[in-house]
Parts: structure tokens; C-alpha cells; sequence
């Protein structure tokens, strides 16, 4: 039988070269995940977000209209804004105090008349770039005229859960922000690694049917769907760990990662993404963020109850009580994320070893880690 063998070379994940063509090529050129709508709540509010080669900030304005621009000054290119923002009635740059309102008009230089005679501010606007929502998210695209951000993730639809997010609400608890020392393609890649959820993950999510899992790509992006098990359906209401957010009828697991790097986790508990960054060759930055069902406290401490000793049962079958006591192993964590952070770690170093190489790749169940190392070199030989 014909060795499935991947498609990019070791330098793709190694190499500071092949990072900037990404830059450049990738995430300079596609839709960014930037926040959530409550994130700029108000007129005046800001948030910053970098998409390949370019640093952009939103900004609601007056009028309540999100609005995107180049976050580079007019004069000598000075970033304006450095991080979230509240409530700026104006944006001032820091180096020589140029000035522009909400909707990214020059409005004041200092020493105009003396510095700059005859300066025509109105053709010294902040550059503009897109902003559009999607599901309760804000995503930016460097180009202005990029389109729709349903011309982007549209097709995607059909194969995402029934979830109501704009029902649920963030759970501030959940939100985690770490770094990952790997590629930001290894990390994709064991986002959509089918072959690993049975073996890596086979005490951690063991209520999915994972051979029962239906995925596929729609244009660059991803989509995964998995029923829950029979035996822990036939209990759930005792089982989840959370107040459910789907009805009986609808459970499962929608796990789609749209390109280039934000998954979605869109369980029968609770909706998150998780966000990739990419730092440079071999390191990687992740943000995780969490809605749940909008009900009372005492709601998720009866549910907290009812699951509590389900699943001490099920961390104690898996491993011994010595095992589940250290901590410091991510492997016997109990915790399919760090499961997952030091899989990737471990490969990153792995590339380095002169006895590296590819071995045969699963016929179907790796297809997905193929299939996305194909879109990557689309883009960087420009075919996409």
C-alpha cells in the first residue's frame, strides 16, 4: 500500500524564512479574530489585534459603527493605540500628539501653522482597514475592501452546531492565555488530528464516539462533528459537567478550526474558541475563551454535584491514585489540554534530531493534517 506521507518539509516548522512568507502570505491576507462584541462595548472603546504584517485597532465611534484602521500614525508611524482602550473621546499619537477623531480624521496637529503650512489634514485619515461580525465575534482584514465576512466562513454554516450564542454568556473563569513551544501548524494540526482523540485522549474524552465522527474541509477551513457515547447520553443530565445548552435531540460536538488558526469548540456544555497566534517558528500563543448557559450560580453548583462523582470514577479507572497526584505530568493531568500542549512540544523538538522522519500518515483519520499542509503551500505558491 502507498505511504500517506505529509506534505511540507521539516523547515516549514522550523524555519524563521518560511514564518515571514506565512506573515506575509497568510495571515496578512485572510480574516483575523479579534475579540468579542462586548469587548467594545462603548463609543470611544478600542481593542488591538495583529494580523500577519499589520497591527489594526477597532474602534466604535460615535455613531456606535465598529470601525478598523492601520494602527500607524499619519506623520511617522507611530502605533496610536497599545492596548484595549476605554472610552477616548480621541486617538492621539504619543511621538508628536497628531490627533484624530473616532472615525479616523486628522483633526489637530500641534503647530500647524508655524510646522506645517498649508497642510491638508483630509488627506492624512487613518488608513482603513475591514471589520465585520460573525456569531458574536469581531474579525479585521488588513485589505478594506476584503468583502464580507460571510464570503469567508459562509459555507461553514451548515456544518456548525445549533448553538444560540448570543443566549450564552462568557464565563471569565475559563479564559486562559498561554504560550505553546511549537509551530503553529502542529498546533492546528492536532486540533484536527482525528487519529489521536482514541488513543491520546481515551480517558479525557471518552464520552465522544469518536469512530462515529463525520469532518471534512469546506474551502480552507475545517469542520468536525462527533456524537456523545450511548451509555454517557443515556445519563447526561448526571454526566455533564455543565448546565446543558443544547436540546436532548441535538448533543454532540461541533469542533470546525476556521484558517488560519481559530477553533471552535461547540459542545452540548458550553461554546469557547481557541485562538491561535503565532510568535515566530517555534513558538506559538493560544487564548481560550468560554460562554455557557445563562443561568443562576446555584444552576452550576447542583450540576457540579450531580457530575462530581461520575467523573471521579472515571479519572480513577484510567489512572492509579499515585499517578492522578502528580501534577507536574500532563499526561496523567486528567486534562485533554495538556494532553494535547505537550504532544506538540514533544514533536517540535523532535524536528530538530538528524533520525527524524515522517512516517506512513492514516489513510483517512490524518487525512485532515494533509489536507491542511496542502492549503499552507497554496498560499504560499499562490494558489489561493
Amino acid at each position: 500500500m502507498t505511504r500517506m506521507m505529509h506534505v511540507l518539509p521539516v523547515e516549514a516548522y522550523t524555519s524563521q524564512a518560511w514564518f515571514e512568507r506565512e506573515q506575509a502570505q497568510i495571515f496578512s491576507r485572510t480574516w483575523r479574530y479579534a475579540g468579542f462584541m462586548e469587548d467594545i462595548a462603548e463609543p470611544g472603546d478600542t481593542l488591538v489585534v495583529q494580523a500577519g504584517l499589520n497591527n489594526i485597532f477597532i474602534v466604535k465611534g460615535r455613531d456606535h459603527r465598529l470601525r478598523a484602521f492601520h494602527n500607524i500614525c499619519r506623520h511617522r508611524g507611530t502605533q496610536l493605540i497599545r492596548a484595549v482602550g476605554q472610552a477616548q473621546k480621541a486617538l492621539t499619537c504619543p511621538y508628536h500628539d497628531w490627533t484624530y477623531d473616532l472615525e479616523g480624521n486628522l483633526i489637530a496637529v500641534p503647530d500647524e501653522a508655524e510646522a506645517f503650512p498649508g497642510l491638508d489634514k483630509s488627506c492624512l485619515g487613518l488608513k482603513p482597514a475591514a471589520v465585520d461580525l460573525w456569531r458574536g465575534m469581531i474579525f479585521v482584514h488588513p485589505d478594506p475592501n476584503a468583502g464580507s465576512i460571510m464570503d469567508w466562513l459562509g459555507a461553514l454554516e451548515p456544518h456548525l452546531g445549533p448553538h444560540r450564542v448570543e443566549a450564552l454568556v462568557e464565563y471569565p473563569e475559563a479564559a486562559t492565555t498561554y504560550e505553546i513551544k511549537a509551530n503553529w501548524k502542529i498546533v492546528v494540526e492536532n486540533y484536527i488530528d482525528v487519529y489521536h482523540l482514541s488513543h491520546l485522549h481515551a480517558g479525557t474524552l471518552s464520552m465522544y464516539d469518536h469512530a462515529k465522527a463525520k469532518y471534512g474541509f469546506i474551502g480552507p477551513h475545517y469542520a468536525f462533528w462527533e456524537p456523545l457515547t450511548a451509555d454517557y447520553l443515556a445519563d447526561i443530565d448526571k454526566h455533564a459537567a455543565l448546565p446543558l445548552i443544547l436540546p436532548h435531540d441535538q448533543l454532540g460536538a461541533w469542533v470546525p478550526m476556521l484558517f488560519p488558526g481559530l477553533g471552535l469548540s461547540e459542545s452540548e456544555t458550553d461554546w469557547s474558541i481557541f485562538h491561535i497566534t503565532p510568535l515566530g517558528p517555534e513558538r506559538s500563543r493560544v487564548e481560550t475563551r468560554t460562554r455557557v448557559k445563562n443561568v443562576s450560580s446555584w444552576e452550576f453548583q447542583k450540576q457540579e454535584w450531580r457530575s462530581a462523582a461520575f467523573w471521579s470514577k472515571k479519572i480513577t479507572s484510567k489512572y492509579s491514585a499515585e499517578q492522578a497526584n502528580a501534577e507536574q505530568d500532563p499526561m496523567v493531568s486528567a486534562d485533554f489540554s495538556a494532553e494535547d500542549v505537550y504532544v506538540c512540544e514533544q514533536q517540535q523538538k523532535s524536528l530538530h534530531s538528524p533520525y527524524f522522519e515522517v512516517g506512513a500518515s492514516a489513510q483517512q483519520s490524518e487525512s485532515p493534517v494533509r489536507e491542511h499542509q496542502q492549503i499552507v503551500l497554496d498560499y504560499l505558491e499562490g494558489r489561493r
